[in-house]
């Protein structure tokens, strides 16, 4: 069951081959053999995963299953659950026990899956490492003396380590897609709005958008099927008709226009990256896709734009939190020293404060305009270039990081090194499209390579269907780490 599909664990507790209490013991002892390795989980509960387990199996003997009843699922600890320890991986939130369910939690409740624990995560989502946690840092299944990628980190090295067969993340700038790639398994950013952000704990707005973990597409379609759909409570939620992301799973692809965009391919990716990604498109030409040359000549402009806006919304966001404590409205350099000081007296992390500065500066006067607009403006420059780009292609496809996973501590003392780990995914985020990483070879040190795809708004089913025929081909998907027994 460690590595069975979704669908093949659900149709095993169908058949009563495994009850889900079985299945969340299972799983319950994998996170207790090898959490101490990887630090993937920061609250884990075993009394209540198996109380929801066992009214799972009740739902299951009345024959009122859905299709992930009784299945564990792991939530990154950055969505509010009710009476479970929310931390956000930061000491200011290390007691913070959540009074309600956030939508996406409320959805996996309504549908019958188990919540298995929280996992670790760069403090209040900024970073793109998982090395920024209060509570250490995450470590990569495949070598633990490197990172797993962030800011979702505990929830793709949950899954990569098969401590659960599923699990949720977020994404502002990569968060999903990067650890995905770096750790080796499936991560899939909706269309922003097709998933209401109502209880999850907000970096950047405009940006933020949760997402599911995988094994494989198939089972990011029938995770997506669960947490997708309109809710009032989340002023950015889109009410549109539910789909079934399944729908279009086995369609061919003959004739599928698939965009390379040539700026994804030059100075800086790393050669053992590029040529997995080249061998991937490989085999979609093989099978009846047709590459078509594109241009997103405003994307190398997307990181600097993300590290404006992100970081003021982001300041924003906390101001609201605990605004008159901590006085993040400062006005000029000497306010900004002083709450630099004050935000590390009372334990914020190093990220955080640096995004917070950054973020306060950009948004004070006299900088608004040359900062924050101008990013803005460049935000939608980037926007339409996937307009024009889509024009002529169905899905644009690349690598997702450009290069595999790094040392922990190997980038934390040069934060622009770190921020451009996500130059291929931001532009996903600044424009709201949808997009995934799936795994696609190794590069240097036997470590995952990421394919890249992004699709027009709201085409999460033509994504999952390239995905998905893509592994119907390929076994990379299914590899897992040696030595974690």
């Amino acid at each position: 069951m460690l590595n069975a599909s979704l669908r093949e664990i659900a149709s095993g507790l169908a058949r009563k081959k495994i009850s889900s209490v079985e299945l969340t013991k299972l799983f319950l002892g994998r996170i207790k053999a090898l959490n101490g390795k990887l630090n993937a989980f920061i609250t884990v509960d075993e009394e209540r995963s198996v109380g929801q387990a066992r009214a799972a199996d009740g739902l299951i003997a009345k024959g009122a299953a859905q299709p992930l009843t009784g299945i564990p699922v792991a939530h990154k600890d950055i969505f509010v659950a009710r009476d479970w320890l929310t931390t956000c991986g930061s000491k200011i939130l290390s007691n913070f026990v959540g009074p309600y369910d956030a939508h996406l939690i409320e959805r996996f409740s309504g549908a019958g899956a188990v919540l298995l624990g929280k996992t670790n995560m760069d403090e209040f989502a900024m970073g793109s490492s998982s090395e920024s946690s209060f509570y250490g840092p995450v470590k990569n299944p495949w070598n633990a003396d490197c990172v797993p990628g962030g800011s979702s980190g505990g929830s793709a090295a949950a899954v990569a380590a098969r401590m659960a067969p599923a699990a949720t993340g977020t994404d502002t700038g990569g968060s999903i897609r990067q650890p995905a790639a770096l750790s080796g398994v499936c991560g899939l950013k909706p269309t922003y709005g097709v998933v209401s952000r109502y209880g999850m704990i907000a970096f950047a707005s405009s940006l933020d958008q949760a997402g599911p973990f995988a094994k494989s597409a198939e089972d990011l379609a029938l995770l997506l099927n669960v947490i997708a759909g309109f809710d009032p409570r989340d002023s950015t939620s889109i009410e549109r008709e539910p789909e079934d992301y399944t729908r279009d799973l086995e369609k061919p692809l003959a004739g599928l226009r698939v965009g390379v965009p040539k700026e994804h391919f030059g100075e800086g990716l790393a050669p053992d990256v590029g040529k997995a990604v080249e061998t991937a498109l490989a085999q979609l030409d093989k099978l009846g896709a047709k590459r078509v040359s594109i241009g997103l000549p405003n994307s190398r402009l997307s990181v600097p734009a993300y590290y404006v806006i992100a970081p003021a919304e982001a300041s924003s966001n906390l101001s609201r939190f605990d605004g008159a404590r901590y006085g993040y409205r400062a006005k000029d350099y000497t306010d900004l020293a002083d709450m630099y000081r004050k935000t590390r007296a009372e334990g914020f992390g190093e990220e955080v404060r640096r995004r917070i500065l950054i973020g306060t500066y950009v948004l004070s006067h006299g900088y608004y305009d040359a900062y924050y607009l101008k990013a803005q403006k460049i935000r939608r420059l980037i926007a339409n270039d996937f307009t024009e780009a889509f024009k002529r292609c169905d899905v644009v496809i690349g690598p997702t990081s450009p290069t595999v996973a790094f040392k922990i501590g190997a980038k934390t003392s040069d934060p622009v090194q770190m921020y451009l780990n996500d130059i291929y995914t931001i532009p996903a985020n600044l424009a709201g499209l949808p997009a995934a990483s799936i795994p696609c070879g190794f590069g240097a040190g036997g470590l995952p390579v990421g394919l890249h795809l992004v699709g027009n708004y709201f085409s999460e089913a033509k994504i999952l269907n390239v995905a998905h025929r893509y592994q119907r081909e390929t076994d990379w998907h299914r590899r897992e780490p040696a030595g974690l027994q």
